[in-house]
């Protein structure tokens, strides 16, 4: 029998179990109707995502999915997978993973831990996202602190907060893409995943900052310990600094938005259609808010975003992968967790 007093869990976003409809129509439900992705009320919600919104994307993303889709399954599950593997070899205490939506579940993840070691006194759960933002940190550490009281597990829960300006994460991070940078390019594009303009408002504690001061987001504040966009910008230009880029070398823009009301601006796909007018021919595109490889970054910006750019005037165009099981990221992590015991 085991004797770990001490567990891991890294979690992330999660994935349909497969490409069929069905799956991605169970997924895409789950997703979108947690209030802190569609923040509108929930009779309203209801009607939005299972009359209009599931209906009609369910199919296309089916189709996206099945674009992107390994062998072995989800993209996004399999690389969390290998990050598991890694990160394991740093440890005698067990690593898990759980994902906020889809499988394996939180309960699943706490429930493995627990069965095969009993005697787990403290867990250390790694949210994979460098960034904080309502609909991505703040959901999955509250939905696996919520299932963590509900069910009364026994062991104490400690949280690794958002770490999009560690230098351990930046150092990682800039490695990552140095070699990208040895072949002739006009731009480096990081894009980011967009997020509704009124989240930053709703996670803004003084509730008169975000977006409401001038330059906020280079306007010291309480609010940048939750402010997505701040922290976004911030990643870019720790990130530029590492790689001594000029200004004129890089941006930042924000895809993936979802309905009418004003998200993040500027948005990805307009960038991507706009970037050869201006003389930017040859681009790199970088998703720092993703760690794992998923369908925003295979599907949308590695396919459809080279298609945007390419059929605009642009020349080439390459998507630099996620960390994904980047040695320094793999140490990064594992340094993270040993610090949080």
């Amino acid at each position: 029998m085991s004797t770990a007093t001490r567990g891991i869990i890294l979690m992330n976003l999660g994935s349909p179990d497969s490409t069929s409809t069905k799956d991605v129509r169970k997924y895409l439900a789950e997703f979108l109707m947690d209030e802190k992705v569609i923040d509108i009320p929930y009779w309203i919600r209801l009607l939005l995502v299972r009359g209009i919104i599931v209906p009609f994307r369910a199919p296309k993303s089916a189709e996206a999915y099945s674009t992107i889709w390994w062998k072995e399954g989800s993209p996004l599950i399999q690389l969390t997978k290998q990050l598991q593997q890694a990160v394991q070899t740093n440890f005698d205490e067990p690593v898990e993973i759980a994902m906020r939506y889809g499988n394996p579940t939180p309960s699943y993840a706490y429930d493995k831990l627990i069965k095969e070691h009993p005697f787990i006194k403290e867990v250390v759960l790694m949210p994979l996202y460098p960034h904080y933002a309502m609909s991505s940190y703040e959901t999955a550490v509250e939905y696996m602190k919520e299932v963590h009281t509900e069910k009364k597990y026994p062991f104490k829960l400690n949280i690794i907060k958002p770490y999009y300006n560690n230098p351990d994460y930046i150092t990682a991070f800039a490695s990552h893409i140095q070699p990208y940078l040895h072949q002739e390019y006009d731009h480096l594009l990081f894009s980011y995943h967009g997020i509704p303009e009124r989240h930053l408002k709703k996670t803004d504690p003084t509730k008169q900052h975000c977006l409401m001061v001038e330059g906020c987001c280079g306007v010291n504040s309480v609010a940048h310990e939750t402010c997505y966009r701040h922290q976004c910008l911030t990643t870019t230009e720790l990130t530029a600094k590492a790689l001594n880029l000029p200004k004129e070398k890089y941006s930042y823009s924000f895809q993936s938005r979802l309905g009418k009301d004003p998200w993040l601006k500027p948005y990805t796909d307009f960038r991507l259609k706009d970037m050869p007018k201006e003389g930017i021919k040859k681009l790199l595109v970088i998703c720092p808010a993703f760690v794992s490889d998923c369908l925003e970054t295979l599907e949308e910006i590695a396919i459809r975003g080279k298609e945007d750019f390419l059929e605009a005037g642009g020349e080439s165009y390459e998507m630099i992968p996620c960390l994904n099981t980047n040695p320094l990221w793999v140490n990064a992590v594992s340094k993270w967790i040993k610090e949080n015991f």
